[in-house]
């Protein structure tokens, strides 16, 4: 079923790539959503409907997670659920970067067991199954072996680098950034950056197709305390983001909680 289930979101994912580009760069409508949910646009909502047409009617039985869908609690009651963000990084969208992404996964009872995160401006796609390789248009990409923070590169944002984050010491990182969340998770998942922090909080649908693909390329993924990441939660969303190899995960762990790893 994760191999189907693979085919259906890389299908699906394409197909959303041709409406986001049709309407990049041509000055697209623009809400805000209020409430510091920040804003969505027509491409948005037009990339969400197909998607909620065109994977419901192929799985009809699974539950339905979106950035862009009222949430409907029946979710809840489903062994197999899509959690989808339409178009993942939509300022970047709006600015015109080309540096924004479709993210779409399957979870089964708590776990992703199939992910898809395109960018279609780029021609990029990153794919896993569970018990899967991490592919990215279709080679085989594994995360970086780096075991020790010094040095490491770090996608993540300055105010997660203040020192009341990091009881046992601030790590000495060379930070950057991406918009796309999705997008950074699949950095890190073919070595282009060592690690990933957020301390935020973190919707399921930015980060479901990504960790996949990241722990599929040999990082572990946790929440921003350590602890192993469940979805189709109620409240869905994780308290923070760290990703990584494991030897540096852990010696970030140690840094974050100051007493060792969880």
């Amino acid at each position: 079923m994760p191999a189907r289930d693979l085919a259906l979101l890389t299908e699906a994912a394409q197909a959303a790539g041709e409406i986001a580009l049709s309407w990049w760069k041509r000055d697209p409508q623009v809400w805000d959503k209020g409430e510091g949910a920040g804003p969505v646009t027509e491409a948005d909502l037009a990339v969400n409907a197909m998607l909620e047409a065109r994977l419901r009617a192929a799985r009809p039985d699974y539950g339905w997670l979106s950035e862009e869908t009222a949430d409907d609690p029946a979710r809840l009651d489903c062994e197999r659920v899509f959690i989808i963000d339409p178009i993942d990084g939509t300022r970047g969208f709006i600015a015109g970067e080309p540096h924004f992404a479709h993210a779409l996964a399957v979870a089964e009872r708590g776990r992703v067991v199939a992910g898809v995160v395109f960018l279609p401006a780029l021609g990029r796609l990153y794919a896993a199954e569970a018990g899967g390789v991490a592919l990215c248009d279709g080679q085989p990409i594994r995360a970086s072996t780096r075991a020790e923070m010094d040095g490491a590169t770090v996608l993540t944002t300055a105010p997660n680098m203040v020192p009341d984050h990091w009881p046992g010491g601030v790590p000495d990182l060379k930070r950057s950034f991406r918009a796309s969340l999705a997008w950074r998770l699949c950095l890190v998942a073919e070595g282009r950056h060592d690690t990933l922090i957020s301390f935020r909080d973190c919707w399921e649908w930015d980060i479901a197709a990504g960790a996949l693909i990241a722990e599929r390329a040999g990082a572990v993924v946790s929440d921003g305390r350590g602890e192993a990441l469940r979805f189709n939660r109620p409240v869905p969303q994780s308290a923070g983001l760290m990703v990584g190899p494991p030897g540096l995960h852990g010696d970030l762990l140690v840094r974050r909680l100051g007493t060792g790893a969880a």
